[in-house]
């Protein structure tokens, strides 16, 4: 971790990628090795922008470049979310408990085929799937799921400017609670933040 952007409360730089094809699925990435799925997602390095990351990030997870996609909007502000306690590296220095993200969403304006996972030192991804659009929230570590319903929310509206998609009914009650919880302290932030 010794280039990346850790701030003083512990929070580590990180960009998110929300691509979407032409249908409007997004893509996951289906992590090496293991059953788990994600959005591409790293670090943002000492003195880089985060569209600089966003851009590095997207080549080395999935091999695509800036003339592969459009980058349709992101993230007014960092979205945060802490690490489990067991996931916390104790011994590392600067500490780090969790991710402060600036979220982007593109849509893949080349084919899909372009899409190749060996353009980085290690391979994050060995497989992507395209799916509907708030399937991700049940695909990602559960950790992530509030931040990723977060992103999905502010940013949806480039992709479905009609109106986001219902939220699965089959959703857990307390998942919509806490989500509706996060999305209603946003939206007071945000009406804060005009008034000032």
């Amino acid at each position: 971790m010794s280039n990346d952007w850790i701030d003083a409360k512990g929070f580590r730089a990180n960009v998110g990628i929300i691509l979407a094809n032409d249908d409007n699925k997004l893509m996951l990435g289906g992590r090496v090795g293991a059953k788990g799925w994600q959005f591409p997602q790293g670090g943002v390095l000492e003195d880089e922008e985060p569209e600089q990351a966003m851009f590095r990030e997207l080549h080395e997870e999935v091999g695509l470049l800036p003339g592969d996609v459009e980058v349709l909007g992101v993230t007014r502000d960092w979205l945060r979310y802490r690490l489990p306690d067991k996931f916390i590296r104790r011994n590392s220095k600067p500490l780090c408990i969790g991710q402060k993200q600036r979220w982007f969403i593109l849509r893949l304006i080349s084919d899909a085929g372009c899409v190749r996972f060996d353009c980085g030192d290690k391979p994050e991804f060995d497989r992507v799937r395209w799916v509907p659009f708030w399937r991700p929230v049940n695909e990602v570590i559960y950790f992530k799921r509030r931040v990723y319903a977060r992103a999905l929310h502010e940013l949806g509206p480039y992709v479905h400017p009609e109106g986001l998609p219902k939220q699965p009914r089959w959703w857990p009650r307390r998942w919509r609670a806490v989500f509706e919880k996060d999305l209603a302290k946003a939206r007071k932030e945000r009406v804060e933040e005009s008034n000032s």
